[in-house]
């Protein structure tokens, strides 16, 4: 419970945030601008509507039974408020220790409109480590929610690239053709498989090539990769051609004893879309006899 000396300055900062908001919220903008800590991500125009939406979130959460300690946590506006102003932060590149440090400002504007309320040292005093406490809380709070919104803009940007490194080509009617550069992961498995896929059922494809020419090395987890994938595409009424099988990627099977009997492979991508084209011809003619004549 907290005593009368914190609940008396607690309602001072309150009624130093009603009587000052704009100016509170001006002069948090304008500590920001000064000390750079932003960079030239955010404009200032930006800057004020967050200062607005902050300022009027810590009054509703100082309006509120809520203790100042659990307040940042558990009053829905002053969280939304803190969490978005992060993550439009982390959107525009802001750093992240500036993203910190421009809520920890806010203290200053703050303590400047509440000694322009009173001049009596203790009450300043209490406020100043009430608003210690809100703010500090509201900063840890900022620098958790930019890392959590970086780190998603850097998963989407993965998977955006992982998904233009593998682009599923139509070569020829019913043949499609997956060009795989670099390593081939668990993660970049899955895109392939999902793209790879989504183009059979699009095309009508009967024939994907998987074409490892610009795979480096080929071990047993990459294997059982492209095993899972012919697989997948098996399960969808097609069927696989592995191009790009160089001589030293033949021996390394080989001798780690990876067994692509079933797989049908070619040494080139020429060679494999010969074998495609073949193949749906021969299903074609069995399809319709007439065709065979």
């Amino acid at each position: 419970m907290q005593s009368s000396a914190e609940a008396a300055a607690r309602r001072r900062i309150s009624s130093a945030l009603r009587a000052e908001a704009d100016d509170i919220a001006d002069r948090w903008v304008q500590l920001q601008l000064d000390r750079g800590a932003l960079g030239k991500q955010v404009s200032e125009v930006e800057l004020r509507e967050e200062a607005d939406d902050l300022v009027a979130a810590i009054t509703s959460g100082l309006d509120s039974d809520i203790p100042v300690e659990n307040l940042v946590a558990t009053h829905q506006e002053l969280r939304q408020a803190v969490s978005e102003l992060s993550l439009r932060r982390a959107r525009a590149g802001a750093p992240p220790t500036g993203t910190s440090l421009a809520v920890l400002y806010l203290k200053e504007a703050l303590l400047e409109a509440v000694q322009r309320q009173t001049r009596d040292g203790d009450e300043l005093f209490t406020s100043a480590l009430l608003v210690n406490r809100l703010l500090d809380t509201a900063g840890a709070l900022s620098f958790e929610t930019y890392v959590e919104g970086r780190e998603e803009i850097i998963r989407r940007q993965s998977r955006q690239l992982l998904e233009v490194s593998t682009p599923v080509v139509r070569l020829w009617r019913h043949v499609l053709a997956v060009p795989l550069i670099g390593t081939l992961d668990t993660a970049r498995t899955q895109v392939v498989m999902e793209n790879l896929l989504q183009a059979i059922q699009e095309n009508e494809a009967q024939i994907a090539i998987i074409d490892i020419t610009g795979v480096p090395t080929v071990d047993t987890a990459v294997a059982q990769h492209l095993l899972q994938t012919v697989n997948a595409v098996r399960l969808m009424g097609a069927d696989c051609v592995i191009s790009g099988i160089r001589p030293p990627i033949a021996q390394t099977i080989a001798q780690l004893g990876i067994d692509l009997s079933t797989i049908l492979t070619r040494a080139t991508l020429a060679d494999a879309l010969t074998a495609a084209v073949k193949l749906t011809e021969d299903s074609s003619a069995q399809a319709d006899p007439r065709d065979a004549r």
